[in-house]
């Protein structure tokens, strides 16, 4: 099993302002597996800026904000892919 290369791993450049600095994510098992998932209180403030912005209500900076938790969302998802990869034995 190898390892990625450091310069394949995403880099992220900014966090969203309303981000909690403590309890912003969970960690669940899937099936052995760990896996990083917003925490609840991060989830609604998202849903809450995706309703703002299918009403076209946006600020400026809530874009900004919205932009920065799919930034981060793709992140995590990344590094989950990769934990699971890791662990998981391949199909081949």
């Amino acid at each position: 099993m190898s390892s990625p290369s450091r310069s394949s791993v995403p880099l992220l450049h900014h966090l969203p302002a309303s981000l909690p600095l403590d309890g912003a994510l969970r960690l669940e098992l899937q099936d052995g597996v760990p896996v990083l998932r917003a925490s609840a209180t991060v989830q609604h403030r998202i849903t809450t800026l995706l309703r703002k912005h299918q009403d076209g209500a946006l600020s400026p900076e809530e874009t900004t904000e919205l932009d920065r938790y799919e930034e981060l969302d793709e992140y995590l998802s990344f590094l989950n892919r990769m934990v699971r990869n890791m662990l998981t034995p391949s199909q081949r």
